[in-house]
């Protein structure tokens, strides 16, 4: 049974996502960037490519079995959907955000009538609704940091990453609704029906996510200080120990390692009398 995927078509999470599918693995073929839909070579697994706000509710319909998206669509999609991992990119903030010169400092300071510009309607009337404000929600495709400019609303509701944009066009956060990063999800009774196809996914998304931040560490250290390499390698399930043909005095040490963690393994190891030290990058690790 064809497990169906969706996959934004473009803006913020287009390429990571699209990144995260080729490098675990999924040949979606060529020309797949002008098609709306891909069969994925050698696996019973079909992409499809549609608009990050669009997707919740396909999947929630059925239509889609799984899909990524960012959490701030779902939230304002409001379906009940299953979670099934963050995936680390795509982070952001939904904010509330006031022309610079409007005098407002906080939630407060906002009068009822307040014409409030977003493309997030449902959270925003939400959210004022809980801070007891009576506003007028006008609901925009895009853009809504010039719409204070433009004179058709008082303050957005919009999301945040850098702030630049803002700052750009002369607005100020007052305060974040929620925050957001990119994540898949799955129908309920799909990742049911079709559990290891969805955890086939997931899973080999993961591995990619977690190789991201790991090396893969190899040096020939004298054999004497493998108690010490040890202590400071515990790794996975501790370094890999092999001995090295013709030499009694040394042994070769295969290691994953953190990223961030690199510089200083590497001249600790040379302080032991380590050589022939080499870090690869690690395309998928599966714990």
């Amino acid at each position: 049974m064809t497990l169906k995927m969706a996959v934004p078509n473009k803006g913020r999470l287009n390429e990571r996502a699209v990144e995260l599918l080729l490098r675990s693995g999924l040949d979606l073929g060529e020309g797949w960037g002008r098609r709306l839909y891909v069969n994925v070579r050698n696996q019973d697994i079909e992409v499809i490519f549609v608009r990050a706000q669009d997707i919740p509710e396909f999947v929630a319909s059925g239509a889609i079995d799984i899909g990524i998206t960012g959490e701030d669509q779902i939230a304002e999609a409001g379906e009940d959907l299953e979670k099934l991992l963050d995936l680390d990119f795509g982070h952001c903030r939904l904010s509330v955000a006031v022309p610079e010169a409007s005098g407002i400092k906080n939630i407060d300071d906002i009068k009822d009538g307040c014409r409030v510009a977003t493309s997030f309607p449902s959270l925003a009337k939400k959210f004022f609704a809980s801070k007891k404000k009576k506003v007028d929600i006008i609901n925009v495709s895009g853009a809504a940091e010039i719409m204070p400019y433009l004179g058709v609303s008082d303050i957005i509701v919009d999301l945040v990453s850098s702030g630049s944009t803002l700052k750009t066009n002369r607005l100020v956060t007052i305060c974040d609704i929620m925050e957001s990063q990119a994540v898949i999800v799955g129908n309920k009774k799909a990742v049911k029906s079709k559990k290891d196809a969805v955890n086939g996914i997931v899973n080999s998304v993961r591995s990619v996510i977690v190789a991201e931040s790991k090396k893969y560490l190899m040096a020939d250290v004298p054999k004497d200080k493998l108690d010490e390499v040890q202590r400071m390698f515990p790794g996975m399930a501790g370094p890999t120990v092999m001995n090295i043909a013709g030499r009694d005095d040394m042994v070769a040490m295969h290691v994953v390692v953190d990223k961030k963690d690199v510089y200083d393994s590497v001249n600790a190891l040379k302080k032991m009398g380590a050589h022939g030290i080499l870090t690869l990058p690690i395309e998928r690790l599966v714990p």
